[in-house]
Formats: structure tokens, sequence, C-alpha cells
């Protein structure tokens, strides 16, 4: 298998070709890592011509430990000796750098890897970055890495214009098929950022590879995010989070799991099967959360087995099972109502959904799977020809 050559090995094999100046910051986590195994910061901090002088860390912070939705606190770095800067505090507002911290850098350097879904908060932070560096008049540098559930797939409808937020800031399909680098160049033009865009791209991916073909090892995303078959299925069973269902946080398997104290995992692993979704069988299974929803409490349900990961749907199968436990159990199934992701005045599923067409439609009126699916057709194909612009590979 011949590796993959990030967009972070190209700039440091030639940073004079993409960076101005002399100073840079780096928006990073710990997925950062160039090809000989090094963190970016451990690159930087000893470079020759560029003197770091900032680091910026996503949700979960710069080594990916912080659970879901919990405010990251500025820190130290010890690799570097600097401060880290949290870009996820616990206000809207601390999702974005100051135009002040970057007032002494020259370049902002991206370089985290994404997992392929809307919902994935690091491509809004990407964006954020980059309104900032319109604004501080400082080169934006985004290094480029595969779309780990391949660059071809694309599912779902794009996010409405009153259901914007940091799980769907524009309009792109809940599996988008493209690499950060591209969303950027996509965000930069069409949603207006206009900011000094660079974008370092790899040498040598296809649009077809999932990530265990890149010859890139697997670097956990975030704490629930362990494995390339957890971002396999996330772009549909993350819509479990707006739900009281646990979506198997505080397992082994997050996403891959779902269930409550009140299933009966046989009876709904047997009416799944009968939607007859491609590319997955659902295995009943008992399961017991150590942390987040139904916290220490027996929980049935199913685990997904992807059988087939090129016809596998992913978020048609997270609707049909919402769908099949919301008929099973009636009485008992709810939809979270807490606040989600900054968001206190919409429901959090149709924050994930990117409308209340779901919740308020389609399953209050027993559309079928078909008629969901179908939904989305116009909006997709649009969004098909407006990505076209902006492929890389």
């Amino acid at each position: 298998m011949n590796r993959i050559v990030t967009g972070l090995d190209i700039l440091l094999a030639d940073p004079e070709r993409y960076l101005h100046g002399q100073s840079i910051g780096l928006a990073v986590n710990q997925t950062s890592v160039a090809g000989d195994h090094r963190h970016s910061i451990a690159h930087f901090k000893t470079h020759r011509w560029f003197k770091l002088k900032k680091i910026f860390a996503p949700e979960h912070g710069l080594y990916g430990i912080d659970q879901d939705m919990v405010k990251v606190n500025d820190n130290h770095d010890p690799c570097s000796g600097l401060n880290v800067l949290s870009l996820y505090g616990d206000v809207a507002e601390s999702l974005s750098p100051n135009p002040e911290q970057l007032a002494d850098i020259d370049n902002l350097v991206f370089d985290i890897q994404d997992v392929g879904s809307r919902y994935y908060t690091f491509i809004y932070t990407l964006a954020n970055c980059m309104e900032v560096c319109r604004e501080a008049g400082v080169r934006m540098i985004v290094c480029d890495r595969p779309n780990p559930i391949n660059g071809i797939a694309m599912e779902g409808n794009l996010v409405g214009e009153n259901w914007r937020s940091f799980v769907g800031q524009y309009p792109i399909a809940n599996r988008h098929g493209m690499t950060v680098g591209e969303l950027a160049k996509m965000f930069n033009t069409t949603f207006g950022i206009a900011c000094d865009l660079t974008v370092v791209p790899m040498r040598g991916w296809k649009r077809s590879m999932w990530h265990d073909q890149t010859g890139i090892p697997w670097i956990p995303t975030s704490p629930n995010m362990p494995t390339l078959e957890t971002a396999t299925v996330y772009p549909g069973m993350c819509l479990i989070e707006g739900t009281k269902l646990s979506e198997g946080r505080g397992t082994t398997l997050p996403f891959e799991l779902v269930g409550a104290p009140f299933i009966d995992a046989h009876a709904l692993a047997g009416q799944l099967k009968k939607e007859k979704l491609p590319g997955v069988i659902f295995r009943p299974q008992y399961f017991k959360p150590m942390f987040h929803k139904w916290q220490r409490e027996s929980c049935g349900g199913v685990q997904l087995h992807v059988t087939d990961r090129n016809q596998f749907k992913p978020l048609l199968t997270g609707i049909a099972v919402i769908r099949v436990i919301q008929q099973l159990y009636p009485q008992q199934f709810a939809w979270r109502t807490e606040p989600y992701e900054f968001v206190k005045d919409r429901l959090a599923i149709d924050i994930l959904y990117g409308n209340s067409d779901l919740r308020e439609n389609f399953l209050k009126n027993g559309a079928t799977l078909e008629t969901i699916e179908n939904s989305w057709n116009e909006e997709l194909e649009e969004f098909r020809k407006l990505r076209q612009e902006f492929l890389m590979y």
C-alpha cells in the first residue's frame, strides 16, 4: 500500500512556498501528525525560518481528551512551552479566536483530521478561523487530509437557513464527500468568507479511498470517534444525540450501539431486519454505559455491523433506527430537549437534521424511508453541482 502524503508533509517539505513572513500559529489537535509520526508542533517549534507563536485547539482540546460539548480551557503545551488557546468554551463567542490573538502572526496553519459528516465541529472551527484571519489580515493555510469515509458518496438534505448552528453552519449535505481543503475553498468562495486562503493539497489520494486504504494510521479524532468503523456509521447515528436514547457513549462502541432500558433487544433487531437496509445487519445487544445517557443502567438495543460500506447508507439507517424505535415504543421514546451546541430555542434533532421536517412531518405522519430519501434528491443534486467547482482530486 502506498502511503498518501498529507498536506502537512507537503508544507513541511517546502514551507516557503506556502507561508509568508516569519511567524505562524497552529490550529491543531492530536491528529496533526506528519509522516514521521511527529506532531506538527514538534516540527514547527524548532523550524529555522518560521517562529511558532500561537497554538489554538478545537472542541475536545489539543489532545482530544475532553468529552462532547464540554468547555475546553486554555492550557499549557509541554512540547512547545506555549499556552494553548481554546476555540471551544462555554459561550458561542468562544468558538472563534479573537483578532487580537492573531496580531503577532503572519500565518495561521489549520491541520485537523475531519470525519466526513457535516455535524463534526472541526470544519466550522476552520470557517471561524478563516473569518478572523480575514479581519486580522493573516494568511490562512489549510493542510489537506483525506475524507476518511471516501470522497464520492453523498447523502442527505442541506441545512435550512433557520437551523444553522455549530453542527451545521452552512448549507452542505449531511455526508458531503469533500476534504477539509475542498470545504475551505467552498466556504471562502460560495459562502463569502474571502480570506487570504492557501490550501496545501495531498499527494496520491483518490476519491474512492477509505481511510484504511491511505496508509495513514487512524488517530481517534475525539473521545467517541475511536475507529474508522465509528466514522462510517456516524453520519446517521449521530442523530441519536437528538433523542433520549443512548448512542453508545460511555461504552467502547459509541455510535455503533443504540438502545435504552425499555427496549427489547431481540424485538428491535428483528424489526430492523425487516427494513432491508443495504450494507448493514443489526445484532441484538445489551450494554451498560459507564457515563452519559442511561449511565450504569442496562440498555437493550442493537449493534450495527456494516457488511458492505460502499452500499451502506448511514443517514437513512440512522433515521430507520429512530423510526422503528419510535414505532415500537411510542410511550417511552422522547426527543432531547436540553440545549444543544449553544442552541436553546430549537430541538437538537432539528438542528442535526437541518430542519424540522424529519420530526414534524416524516416521522409523525408515518412516511416511508423511500419518501424520506427521495425528499433529499433536489437539494443533493444542487450540492453535487456546487461542490464540483471545488474538488481538487
